[in-house]
């Protein structure tokens, strides 16, 4: 896999290949694939998110009772015309809000690129799947350059709360969803590679404190907060505004971050708002029951 969106800048500029079908090519080379095999397996990664926002129940509860009905709310608030940020935005918010309350839920879900930031990349792309009406194979083609700019991020940091945080979860993820939005919207690889600095710029430092230690709160709502920062980035993007620290020197500025952070935000559950005394609270109710 690429270790440096500034390497597929510069291979989309002079081999003349659009950003997503290098990451395919470079997909199908690793795992022995043919291009059409590696675009079925995308397509159905891709159905199963839309399932996964799909399949949301409305009352449904996670075990410890923190997590559950959260999208339907803004759902209804937003067919009640009542949310400031308006109808894109509220559905971006309610898809990210469904989706990571069924991964706390225990139903099916895409890890983009884990469990607990499940809900940042499906939002973006459904949504704007929706309103512009793209089709199936284009979405398929945005997911490559998704987790093209994740698999860098991976080489050259990491994807993991534990080792760097939530930046390299929800973070990482908010990235992925902006490269690939703003590729949906026509942009090249120099623009892909912007909007995935911007957004990673916005939450670097992002500590990962779960209550209980488990990825509900404050996990499920920081989806919402990815989700959003990611369609901010490409509009910024978009309009013309540049990242003035490149997407690779963002990642690796979040690789040191990570290793600067103390253990106890990084997925312990033993600071940040887990240690909160309402946090407490929740953590030993729940180990009673």
């Amino acid at each position: 896999m690429y270790e440096s969106l500034k390497q597929l800048c510069i291979e989309e500029e002079t081999k003349g290949i659009p950003f997503w079908q290098l990451v395919q090519m470079e997909d199908c080379k690793e795992l022995q694939k043919t291009p059409e095999q590696s675009a079925r397996e995308m397509m159905t990664i891709y159905q199963a998110m839309r399932a996964s926002f799909e399949e949301y129940e409305d009352e449904l509860q996670s075990a410890s009772g923190l997590v559950g009905g959260a999208g339907a709310m803004i759902y209804r608030r937003r067919t009640e015309g009542a949310l400031l940020c308006g109808d894109f935005i509220g559905c971006v918010m309610e898809k990210a809000l469904k989706i990571s309350e069924s991964n706390a839920c225990m139903k099916r879900i895409v890890a983009a690129p884990t469990a607990g930031s499940c809900g940042v990349v499906p939002a973006v792309f459904l949504s704007i799947q929706d309103q512009r009406n793209l089709s199936d194979e284009q979405m398929v083609e945005g997911l490559y350059v998704a987790g093209g700019i994740g698999g860098v991020i991976a080489a050259r940091a990491s994807l993991s709360g534990a080792a760097g945080g939530c930046q390299a979860e929800i973070g990482a993820a908010s990235a992925m969803a902006a490269g690939g939005l703003v590729y949906l919207q026509g942009g090249n690889a120099n623009d892909i590679s912007n909007a995935a600095a911007l957004a990673l710029k916005s939450l670097l430092g992002l500590a990962c404190d779960p209550v209980a230690g488990l990825v509900e709160v404050p996990c499920v709502k920081r989806n919402v907060l990815g989700a959003v920062n990611a369609v901010t980035a490409a509009d910024m993007t978009l309009a013309g505004i540049v990242s003035r620290i490149p997407a690779d020197e963002v990642f690796d500025a979040m690789h040191n971050i990570g290793k600067h952070m103390d253990e106890e935000i990084r997925e312990t559950a033993k600071g940040g708002l887990a240690t909160t005394p309402t946090g407490m609270q929740f953590s030993e109710k729940i180990a009673m029951c």
